[in-house]
């Protein structure tokens, strides 16, 4: 059993749980920024879903890309939530504000920083994933 590659997996899921459940449940609207994460996270639940079952080790070559684009999404829209001077440059001109927050846990989690930290985690366990397959 390969730990990385079930590892992304659950975040993979769980990520994309949370975001069902923000938009199905509680109803929240999501803004283009929300619409590019989901793009970039919801083929990672099949594709490291079915890389896990056949124990794919490669499977960083085409979940980094991914990833790494998931990463600059939600850390882009992130920064657009959390610095005043960006929101000028607000790409989300109709339907729901790019720099709203429906949460803000603690002062400073929102959910394109739950996506950011889902991302990181599944481009950190790529990189061990890659690392111990050139190693072999």
């Amino acid at each position: 059993m390969n730990k990385p590659l079930l590892f992304s997996w659950i975040i993979s899921i769980i990520a994309t749980s949370g975001s069902l459940y923000f938009s199905e449940v509680l109803h929240y609207v999501p803004c283009t920024f929300c619409w590019y994460q989901r793009i970039l996270m919801y083929p990672l639940v099949f594709l490291l879903g079915r890389a896990f079952y056949d124990q794919e080790l490669k499977i960083y070559r085409y979940i980094l890309p991914l990833s790494i684009l998931g990463m600059l999404v939600s850390g882009y829209h992130y920064s657009l939530q959390k610095i005043p001077a960006l929101q000028q440059f607000e790409m989300c001109q109709s339907g729901v504000p790019c720099s709203g927050e429906y949460i803000n846990w603690l002062g400073f989690i929102t959910i394109p920083l739950l996506a950011f930290t889902a991302f990181s985690f599944i481009t950190v366990c790529m990189g061990i994933l890659m690392s111990k397959n050139n190693n072999d």
